[in-house]
């Protein structure tokens, strides 16, 4: 037990780093992130951590997490930041580009994104956005992919989607949006890995060396970010078949979110440690 509590010690530290950078470096606080961090101990242990059949108490989530009973009461009280605006909106817009990159009636000759009119002609802008978006007026969403840049209009006044997918490039809330996802879904991953033990476990793989040339790096940062974007829209032409919001045909029981998140890294060694 003490070898499981001294490298999990170390693993905290080593994801704690980079989020303290960026923490320091958008003037949260360390009395800013103990508040947080003090909430998260007590609704973990109050949902997850519970007897079966029993009301989980305030005595026993006192236990569980070491906060004192007066604490974990007025923990209880505290609403939960709230940023489902900025998620339903980050949804929205990735599900316009996936359709723009798969639905045939947006795609030109050669299988790529057709330019397309923001209102004019048989398949427009707007026809896209009302069939993927849903309920998100097609201005909300042009608006929003021209400012982190995903989109631009050429000199016909066409939209042309420029990158593969949608990551905000500007826009300081929604990328930390994105922090507050995939990083999630990653510790999800592990966690359930390290309970499941060796019983089907979540697919989590890396490959890494640690003495690399520098000259050799441009390359395979390219040839990762070709691959990997591949593999991303051959498996979003998967799952997108399956989802019963694109295709209410599907039947089946209960609502799951399956994917895979793709990331590159890379450091001078002896960074972080």
């Amino acid at each position: 037990m003490d070898e499981i509590r001294k490298t999990l010690n170390t693993s905290i530290l080593k994801l704690l780093r980079p989020l303290v950078r960026l923490l320091l470096r958008n003037g949260v606080t360390y009395g800013d992130f103990a508040d947080l961090s003090r909430w998260v101990f007590m609704d973990v242990a109050a949902k997850d951590f519970g007897v079966p059949g029993r009301k989980q108490t305030v005595s026993r989530v006192s236990v569980i997490t070491g906060l004192t009973r007066k604490e974990v009461s007025r923990l209880q009280k505290i609403e939960t930041p709230d940023d489902s605006a900025i998620s339903h909106q980050y949804n929205r817009a990735a599900r316009v580009i996936s359709g723009w990159m798969r639905d045939k009636r947006f795609l030109d000759k050669k299988g790529a994104p057709a330019p397309l009119h923001f209102d004019q002609g048989k398949h427009s802008f707007s026809d896209l956005v009302r069939e993927h978006s849903g309920d998100i007026p097609p201005r909300a969403i042009l608006d929003e992919l021209i400012r982190v840049g995903t989109v631009a209009k050429d000199a016909e006044g066409k939209i042309n989607l420029i990158t593969d997918g949608y990551v905000p490039r500007t826009g300081e809330t929604s990328k930390l949006h994105i922090l507050g996802t995939d990083v999630q879904l990653l510790l999800s991953t592990i966690d359930y890995n390290l309970q499941q033990g060796a019983q089907t476990p979540h697919f989590q793989r890396k490959v890494a060396y640690n003495n690399l040339a520098q000259e050799g790096i441009p390359d395979f940062r390219r040839l990762s970010a070709e691959k990997s974007q591949a593999l991303l829209v051959e498996l979003d032409k998967v799952l997108s078949q399956q989802d019963r919001d694109i295709n209410p045909e599907v039947t089946g029981t209960g609502r799951k979110e399956a994917g895979i998140g793709i990331y590159y890294f890379e450091r001078d060694v002896n960074e972080d440690k």
